[in-house]
C-alpha cells in the first residue's frame, strides 16, 4: 500500500433534517409581546448563517416545515437555529435561538424534539479559539528578596466571526483577575482577519516579595493562587462605532502549580457564561441528524467494496452481503441508500434490484398487492428513483409547478373548507386546469426518462407478468405503483423535498398539491383499470370532481406512456442533453480584469447548467456573461489573503479568472463542487493554479511578477463521480460498515439461525427466534454472515490505530471552559 494511504483520512460531515415547527413564538408578557408576528428561521453554523426559511405570516405557531441537508465544509463548535421577526421598515429582529454543542448533537440524532428558546443576547454569539502560554518566572528584587512575576504570552486566534459581512479588527484584552485586583493588559490591533497572530507577551506580579523566606524554596503562596486567574477577552475594535465583544476564556493560575509552564489552545466563551434570566420565548419543534463519516485510504474497503458487488450474483440473492445488510437494518430507512448508490455507481443496481424484486413477488399471493409495502424492493426502487430521477424531475414537473405555487389561484372543492367569497365551481375549473398541465407533462415525459429507470421498469414489468400470467393488468400495475404514486405524485405533494421549489409551500397551496396530487395517484394507478375508480375515493366531492377525467384518452395516454418507459427495446440517449440546472444563487462577483477605484464586488446571480456557466444581474434576467462549461480548465478556492474576504472561489478559464464570493462556507464548498464535476473531463484542464490574486504588478502567492506565470500549487483532483449522481464510494462504504457495526447484535443472531437451521433435521417447524430474517439457503447466507464478520474486525482494527483522540488542549482539541 502507498506510504500517503498510510495517513490520509478524510473526516466528512454532513447535517440533515427538519425545522418543523414554532409555539407560542415571543416573550409571553411585557411590552414586547407582539399579536402577530411575522417569522423565519436560519442555521448557523457558529455565527456563520448557511440556511433560511421562507417568512410565515402572521402567526406565533407557525409551521415551518423546511427539510435541510448539506455537507459541513469546515470544523465548528455549536449548531444554532434562530427565530427572526421580520421588520417591516427596520432590521429583522431576533426571537430567539436554540443552540446546540457539537458533541451533543448525538443525543437529538433523528427524532424530533421541542427546545425552548433562548435569548439572543450579543454576549453570547461567540465563535473561535485562542492560544495561550503561562509561566510563573522567579525574580530577585532589590533587597534580595524572591517574588514570583507570571508571563502570559497570546500567540493567536483562529476562527474568529464575520463582523457585517467581513473580516474583523480584532484585539485581545489580558487581565489577572483576583478578590482585590484587577490588572489589565492590551494587544494591538489585527487589521481584517479572523486569524489573528498576536505574539505578544504581558508580565503580571502574582505573589509579595515576603512570601518567600528561603531562596531555594520556589512555591507559589497557596491564599493567592486558588484565587487569581487569567482572564482573555477578544474585542473587534469598532473605531467611531462601539467595540463588539467576541468572546472570552478564563484559566486559573493555579495550573501552574504542578506544572510552571502551560500552552494550550482555549475555546471562546460566551460573557458570563451566556447564562442570562428570560422570560418564556417560545419553542420549535426539530429534527437534526449530524453525522461524521471517518472514511479511511480507498484500499481498505476492497474487501468489503468487492463483497457488496458481488451481491447480485449470489444464489439465492437472500444469502448475498446486500440483502443481508437490508434484512438486519429493515427499522432503519437510511440503510438501503448507500446499497443503492454504491451499486449504481458500479452498473450492479439493475440485476440486484430484479433478483430482489423475483423474491418479493415469490412470496406475493394477489397481483392487487403487488408493491404494496414498506419492502427492501420498494425502498431500493424508491431510492434510485430519487437519485437518478433528479433531474428527469425537474425537466417535467418544475415548470408546472413553479406556475401552481406562483399564480395564488384558489382550488379548495371541499364544501366544509370553502372560505367566504369562494367559487367552488371556479376553484374546480382551477383545479382541472392544473391537473391537466401536471398529467400531461408526465405522460408526454417519457423521451426524458432516464435510461436506468426504463430498465428496472422493464425488469419489473417482465417479472410481474411472468409471476401473474392470467392477469393482463399487471404489468402495467407494477410500474405504475412506482412512476406514478412513488415518485410523481410524491413530487407533487412536497415539491421542495425534490429540490423543485425552495422553500415549504405555504396552507393555501399546499392544500391545492395535495389534490392535485391525490387525482394524479388515481389517474396513474393502473391497478384498479378493472374496478371503479371512483370507489377509491372516501370523499363525496373528490368522487365528484374525477368524473371530468373518466374517459378513455386518459386511459390511453396513460398505457401509451407505460408502454414507452418499461418497453422492451432498450432506451438509447438521444446524444442531445436537456439543460438542466444544476446550481443557481446570489453572489458577490468581482469585476474581471478592471482597476477600478469604486466598488469591485457586485451582486449577481450565479447559475450554472450540464451545458453553460452565467451570470445575472438578477435572477430571471438576461445573462450579462456564458461561459461554456467545456471552456472551464479549473475551479479552486481562494486564499484569504487575495482579497481579505472569506468563501471566495475562483473559475480559470481562458481569459482572466473569475472571482466570486459565496454567502457562506457551505454554499462555498457546494459552488466548486458542482463546477469542479461539470468540467472534471475538459479536455484542457489545469495542473497547477495560483491560490492567490495577481494584484498590484506581483501574483500574492508566490511574488512571481508575470501575470501568465503557471500556478504554483497542484490543483484538487476531482473524484470522478458521476455528476447527477455525486457518489463518493468510499464514503458510501463507510457507511455501510457503519450500518453492520451498529446492527452486529442482529447478524450474530442471522449467523446462530443458520447454524441452528443447518444442525436440526427434523420435520419443518416455526421458526420463532429467526422469524425476522430471511434464510433460504442457510450454508451460503451462513457462509456470508462469517464473510462479513471478518471484514468488520479488520476495518474496526484499522479504525481503532487511527481514532487516537487529539491531546486535550491542541489545536484539534481545544479546551471548553475554565481550566484550573
Amino acid at each position: 500500500m502507498a506510504e500517503e494511504d498510510d495517513t490520509r483520512i478524510r473526516i466528512l460531515q454532513s447535517l440533515r433534517g427538519k425545522i418543523c415547527e414554532g409555539k407560542n413564538l415571543g416573550p409571553c408578557s411585557g411590552p414586547n409581546r407582539q399579536r402577530d408576528l411575522c417569522t423565519f428561521c436560519t442555521i448557523s453554523l457558529d455565527q456563520e448563517e448557511v440556511f433560511r426559511t421562507k417568512v410565515f405570516d402572521k402567526s406565533l405557531s407557525p409551521f415551518y416545515g423546511e427539510d435541510f441537508y448539506f455537507e459541513i465544509p469546515r470544523p465548528f463548535q455549536c449548531l444554532s437555529f434562530y427565530v427572526f421577526a421580520k421588520g417591516v421598515f427596520q432590521r429583522d429582529l431576533p426571537v430567539g435561538k436554540v443552540s446546540i454543542r457539537k458533541e451533543e448533537l448525538c443525543k437529538f440524532s433523528g427524532k424530533e424534539h421541542w427546545f425552548g428558546l433562548q435569548p439572543v443576547d450579543p454576549n453570547s454569539e461567540v465563535q473561535g479559539k485562542v492560544h495561550l502560554e503561562m509561566r510563573l518566572n522567579e525574580l530577585i528584587i532589590e533587597n534580595g528578596s524572591m517574588c514570583q512575576q507570571l508571563l502570559v504570552r497570546i500567540i493567536e486566534c483562529q476562527g474568529l466571526p464575520l463582523i457585517s459581512g467581513q473580516n474583523c479588527d480584532p484585539y485581545a484584552t489580558v487581565s489577572l483577575v483576583g478578590p482585590a485586583r484587577f490588572d489589565q493588559k492590551k494587544t494591538k490591533v489585527k487589521k481584517k482577519t479572523s486569524d489573528p497572530q498576536f505574539e505578544e507577551t504581558f508580565y503580571f506580579e502574582v505573589t509579595r516579595p515576603n512570601s518567600y523566606t528561603k531562596k531555594s524554596h520556589f512555591q507559589v503562596e497557596e491564599e493567592d493562587i486558588e484565587k487569581l486567574e487569567i482572564k482573555v477577552d477578544l474585542w473587534n475594535n469598532g473605531n467611531l462605532a462601539q467595540d463588539v465583544f467576541l468572546g472570552e476564556t478564563r484559566v486559573s493560575v493555579k495550573i501552574l502549580r504542578n506544572d510552571h509552564i502551560h500552552r494550550a489552545w482555549y475555546l471562546l466563551q460566551p460573557k458570563g457564561n451566556g447564562k442570562s434570566k428570560t422570560d418564556d420565548l417560545g419553542s420549535l419543534r426539530l429534527n437534526v441528524t449530524y453525522t461524521e463519516d471517518n472514511v479511511l485510504p480507498s484500499a481498505y474497503y476492497t474487501p468489503l467494496r468487492t463483497l457488496l458487488l458481488k451481491s447480485p450474483d449470489i444464489k439465492p440473492i437472500s444469502a448475498s452481503a446486500a440483502h443481508i445488510l437490508g434484512d438486519i437494518c429493515r427499522e432503519r430507512y437510511e440503510a438501503v441508500l448507500p446499497v443503492v448508490r454504491l451499486l449504481l455507481h458500479h452498473g450492479r443496481l439493475v440485476s440486484f434490484v430484479s433478483a430482489i424484486v423475483a423474491l418479493e413477488l415469490e412470496n406475493t399471493q394477489e397481483a392487487n398487492t403487488i408493491f404494496r409495502g414498506n419492502s427492501l424492493a420498494t425502498r431500493l426502487i424508491d431510492d434510485m428513483m430519487k437519485i437518478v430521477g433528479r433531474s428527469y424531475l425537474t425537466v417535467t414537473l418544475k415548470p408546472v409547478l413553479d406556475e401552481i405555487c406562483e399564480s395564488n389561484k384558489t382550488c379548495e372543492i371541499d364544501p366544509i373548507k370553502l372560505k367566504e367569497g369562494d367559487n367552488v365551481e371556479v376553484n374546480k375549473e382551477n383545479l382541472q386546469g392544473y391537473v391537466q398541465k401536471v398529467f400531461s407533462s408526465i405522460t408526454q415525459s417519457s423521451s426524458s426518462c432516464p435510461p436506468l429507470m426504463c430498465d428496472v421498469f422493464r425488469s419489473l414489468r417482465q417479472l410481474a407478468s411472468k409471476r401473474f400470467p392470467d392477469d393482463p393488468h399487471v404489468q402495467y400495475s407494477a410500474v405504475s405503483s412506482f412512476v406514478f404514486l412513488r415518485f410523481f405524485a410524491v413530487a407533487v405533494l412536497s415539491p421542495h423535498t425534490f429540490q423543485l421549489r425552495p422553500h415549504h409551500p405555504d396552507l393555501e397551496v399546499s392544500r391545492t398539491l395535495t389534490l392535485i396530487s391525490k387525482t394524479i395517484q388515481t389517474l396513474g394507478s393502473w391497478g384498479s383499470l378493472s374496478k371503479n375508480k371512483l370507489s377509491s375515493f372516501k370523499e363525496s366531492y373528490m368522487y365528484d370532481f374525477f368524473k371530468s377525467f373518466q374517459e378513455d384518452k386518459c386511459i390511453g395516454k396513460v398505457k401509451k406512456f407505460l408502454d414507452e418507459i418499461s418497453s422492451n427495446v432498450s432506451k438509447e440517449s438521444s446524444g442531445v442533453e436537456d439543460s438542466v440546472v444544476l446550481k443557481e444563487g446570489e453572489v458577490q462577483k468581482r469585476a474581471q480584469g478592471r482597476k477600478r477605484i469604486g466598488k469591485n464586488f457586485k451582486k449577481r446571480w450565479l447559475r450554472v447548467t450540464n451545458r453553460e456557466l452565467s451570470y445575472h444581474k438578477h435572477r430571471g434576467k438576461e445573462a450579462l456573461c456564458i461561459m461554456p462549461v467545456k471552456n472551464i480548465r479549473a475551479v479552486e478556492k481562494l486564499d484569504l489573503s487575495a482579497f481579505n474576504r472569506k468563501n471566495m472561489f475562483q473559475v480559470l478559464h481562458s481569459e482572466k479568472p473569475l472571482y466570486v464570493q459565496a454567502g457562506n462556507c457551505v454554499e462555498a464548498s457546494e459552488w466548486v463542487e458542482v463546477l469542479s464535476q461539470v468540467s472534471r473531463c475538459n479536455p484542457d484542464r489545469l495542473g497547477t493554479f495560483h491560490p492567490s490574486a495577481y494584484l498590484a504588478g506581483a501574483w500574492l502567492c508566490c511574488r512571481s511578477l508575470n501575470d501568465s506565470q503557471p500556478g504554483c500549487k497542484p490543483c484538487t483532483p476531482t473524484l470522478l463521480a458521476n455528476l447527477q449522481l455525486d457518489i463518493d464510494c468510499d464514503r458510501e462504504t463507510e457507511r455501510i460498515f457503519s450500518l453492520f457495526t451498529s446492527s452486529y447484535s442482529k447478524l450474530q443472531k442471522m449467523e446462530d439461525a443458520c447454524a441452528s437451521i443447518a444442525v436440526y433435521q427434523g420435520p419443518p417447524r416455526e421458526q420463532d427466534d429467526y422469524s425476522l430474517f430471511t434464510i433460504q439457503d442457510s450454508k451460503e447466507t451462513f457462509h456470508t454472515v462469517r464473510q462479513i464478520t471478518h471484514i468488520l474486525k479488520e476495518l474496526q482494527r484499522e479504525h481503532d490505530t487511527r481514532s487516537g483522540t487529539a491531546q486535550y488542549g491542541s489545536q484539534e482539541n481545544p479546551i471548553v471552559g475554565k481550566t484550573s
